[in-house]
C-alpha cells in the first residue's frame, strides 16, 4: 500500500498545484540526489539540496515550509503540501501510514519508502522512523495476534 496524496494533505495547511486525490507516492525522501521515482521530496535541512535536482531525480510532490520561497520553477502542477515544521509533518505522516499498515493481511505488498539522511531532525521522541524496523515489529504484532487465535 503506496502513501497517497491525501495521506499528506491531512497534515498540510495550504496545497499549491494539483490536486488528486488518489496520486501515489512510492518514496518519500529528505535528499535532492536521490532517486526518487514518484517521490516526495522533503528538504529537511539546508544539506537536503535544491528541488530542481529533486524535480529530475523523480519527485512529483514536495512537503515545504509555508515560509520558505518557492523557487519561481517550480511546476504550476506539481503539488506542494505547505507546513509549518517539515520534520513534524514527515513524523504525523509516517505514524499514520504505519497506523494503515497496521490493519493489513495481504503477505506482499508494495510500500512507500521512507529514505531519510536527516533522522535526527525527526527523533524527538527517541523512537525509530526505519520503515524495515516497524515492518518487523508489525509483523510480530500479527504473529502474536494469530498464534493467540490458533490456542
Amino acid at each position: 500500500m503506496y502513501l497517497v496524496y491525501n495521506d499528506v494533505a491531512n497534515f498540510s495547511h495550504e496545497v499549491r498545484g494539483t490536486h488528486e486525490p488518489t496520486l501515489t507516492f512510492n518514496t518519500l525522501t529528505d535528499q535532492a540526489d536521490a532517486i526518487q521515482p514518484k517521490g516526495i521530496f522533503v528538504p529537511l535541512s539546508k544539506e537536503s539540496g535544491e528541488l530542481k535536482e529533486a524535480l529530475a531525480n523523480g519527485a512529483i510532490a514536495a512537503i515545504w515550509h509555508k515560509e520558505k520561497k518557492l523557487p519561481h520553477y517550480t511546476p504550476n502542477h506539481f503539488p506542494i503540501f505547505l507546513v509549518e515544521d517539515p520534520g513534524e509533518a514527515v513524523r504525523r505522516i509516517l505514524q499514520q501510514y504505519i497506523d494503515k499498515l497496521d490493519g493489513e493481511t495481504e503477505k506482499t505488498m508494495n510500500i512507500t519508502k521512507f529514505d531519510l539522511v536527516k533522522i535526527e531532525l525527526l527523533n524527538k521522541n527517541k523512537q525509530t522512523y526505519d520503515i524495515a524496523v516497524m515492518l518487523n515489529k508489525l509483523a510480530d504484532k500479527f504473529n502474536e495476534a494469530y498464534q493467540g487465535r490458533r490456542g
